[in-house]
């Protein structure tokens, strides 16, 4: 979109010996130093990344074996006007070939296989549902049309439930937007207003998931592994089990400077002293913190710890600064922050998969989320491309599944999702399939369900206004700034992987005075094309009778009121 900007920056002043300390080693670190070293000219012996796990990454994991099954958390979807995600990719290299990017892969890969739904919406033991429609009604399309219009200020810590009328959850429209996103009712309106606006472009395909894209395999495989490769490649410092518990701060003449880094690496405690001339970057939570796994005998318990590691770390530093934002509004209700997603191994299966092919038309990897409308735990199921994981043999096959309501018992297993072993859970899901005569068989082919218990993975829409979220570099920050899903990024969205790169990228190009401009998110929303799409397919506009509205009560309180008054 701005190619005009797509240039090499000078090295920043005495760049040989200034160092980079990125608190996280999920992808926001991650894209961090990878702008750092390819941008700022660092040196990648200069950069630290410190992370509590045994494992970067952060929420785009991905790991097992074919003996013991396969675990993912989930993915988060990608779509094309993804532009630092696109920019950052481009410049690693692939795995399988050096002299390609994993751009060129991804991209190439999504030419030739395409994702286009063909069943979205399963009821009554494996029926296809008629999802051809978005199921609108003409209040509920001048609802979503004047969230468009409302100013996030005017719409401040508005829940869904509050701004929607309750008619609008009975919708198709609902049912692909909940489940795609992960939303629930209590959630903020305003990140559904983002969404809306960020992705505009999209909601003519959204009952067919026509451009959303995917990757190879898995996410940690197909992103994470070949970015760390380069990294370390480059002689970035990846410190594994250091958990930061702790960062010091000179806040005299009105700035803000980072100026220690408390820490524990394998139990040790340590300090890092940090110069005015240094970098942190901190990502102050985590969507998959104190993340819990069960087996196929076991359910995966909730972790309620006050240990909230990344949240504990921000909470304590919110303390020190105003400017700082309030963890409390995102990590202290995790009953409205939790979900729990499983995946599924199976050997030698002749059942299952086949039944969903025959189910939805799709194979494997180009239909995306499928959800069940009747489901009393709010679930969907997703068949990745095959074989998701690098290391997977032939005759093994992997599903993946996730809910919404933890809390309420089953149409099958007459338990809580929340109580539920990894087998119960796959038994209940199978019941949805229409696969419930089969399930004894099914399960002599598994080697074993993984749930994942994850205490905050919606804590990020959660209900907030200005402030609550940091900005990225706070104000009169020499040294500091926030990075990942937690740090605010006006007009993009959350639970995304371009909002944690966009995130690395201004954070890195401001703190280090790089002369090089980023592109703009996605501006679709102004596009009157898009507009009149969207109108025309998703919110029915032609319908409504205009002439009948005053041209005054139509933009009370809206962005563009704001924009004719200035």
């Amino acid at each position: 979109m701005n190619n005009y900007q797509r240039i090499n920056p000078k090295a920043p002043e005495n760049i040989e010996k200034r160092k980079a300390y990125l608190i996280g080693g999920g992808i926001g670190s991650l894209s961090a130093a990878a702008f750092l070293i390819r941008d700022a000219h660092m040196p990648g012996k200069n950069i630290h990344i410190l992370e509590q796990l045994d494992v970067a990454g952060g929420s785009m994991d991905g790991a097992g074996t074919a003996e013991t099954g396969y675990t993912a958390r989930g993915g988060r979807e990608i779509e094309a006007h993804f532009e630092c995600f696109m920019d950052l990719f481009g410049s690693i290299p692939s795995i399988k070939d050096p002299d390609r990017s994993v751009l060129d892969e991804f991209h190439e890969l999504n030419l030739e296989e395409p994702i286009e739904s063909h069943c979205r919406i399963v009821s009554h033991q494996g029926q296809k549902e008629d999802f051809s429609n978005l199921g609108l009604s003409r209040e509920n399309a001048m609802e979503l049309a004047r969230l468009h219009l409302l100013t996030e200020e005017k719409l401040g810590d508005t829940t869904i439930e509050q701004y929607f009328s309750p008619s609008f959850f009975e919708t198709n429209f609902w049912f692909f937007w909940a489940t795609m996103f992960a939303f629930e009712k209590w959630h903020s309106v305003v990140e559904v207003k983002r969404y809306e606006e960020r992705f505009m472009h999209l909601i003519g395909g959204l009952n067919r998931l026509k451009g959303i894209l995917h990757t190879e395999y898995n996410q940690y495989d197909s992103l994470i592994l070949p970015l760390i490769i380069w990294l370390k490649s480059n002689g970035v410092n990846v410190e594994l089990d250091c958990s930061v518990i702790d960062i010091d701060f000179n806040f005299s003449n009105n700035e803000k400077m980072a100026t220690a880094i408390h820490y524990n690496s394998s139990g040790k405690p340590g300090t890092i002293s940090v110069k005015r001339d240094d970098l942190v970057l901190f990502t102050n939570g985590s969507m998959t913190q104190n993340t819990t796994r069960g087996d196929i005998d076991h359910p995966a318990i909730l972790n309620r710890s006050e240990d909230k590691g990344c949240f504990s770390v921000w909470g304590k530093i919110a303390k020190k600064s105003p400017d700082f934002g309030h963890p409390e509004k995102f990590c202290t209700d995790i009953d409205k922050t939790k979900w729990l997603s499983f995946t599924i191994t199976l050997k030698d299966d002749d059942i299952v998969f086949p039944h969903l092919l025959t189910l939805t038309g799709d194979k494997p990897g180009m239909g995306g989320l499928v959800t069940i409308k009747d489901s009393n735990w709010f679930m969907s199921w997703v068949v990745p491309k095959d074989p998701h994981f690098i290391n997977q043999p032939e005759n093994v096959k992997v599903l993946w599944a996730y809910a919404l309501n933890l809390d309420v018992e089953g149409n099958y297993v007459h338990k809580t999702m929340s109580d539920c072993t990894g087998r119960e859970m796959f038994e209940e899901l199978l019941y949805h399939m229409g696969l419930k005569d089969k399930i004894p068989e099914i399960l002599s082919h598994t080697v074993n369900v993984i749930p994942s218990m994850m205490p905050y993975i919606t804590s990020q829409f959660m209900p907030r206004v200005a402030g609550d979220r940091p900005n990225v570099v706070p104000a009169g920050s020499k040294n500091f700034g926030f990075i990942g899903q937690y740090a605010e990024i006006p007009h993009d969205c959350v639970f995304t992987v371009e909002y944690s790169v966009r995130g690395a990228m201004m954070a890195v190009y401001k703190l280090m005075g790089l002369e090089k401009e980023i592109d703009p998110v996605y501006p679709s929303q102004y596009d009157v094309r898009v507009l009149m799409n969207a109108a025309k397919t998703c919110l029915g506009l032609d319908k409504v009778p205009l002439q009948d509205v005053s041209l005054g009560q139509l933009l009370k309180d809206t962005e563009l009121a704001d924009l004719l008054m200035s």
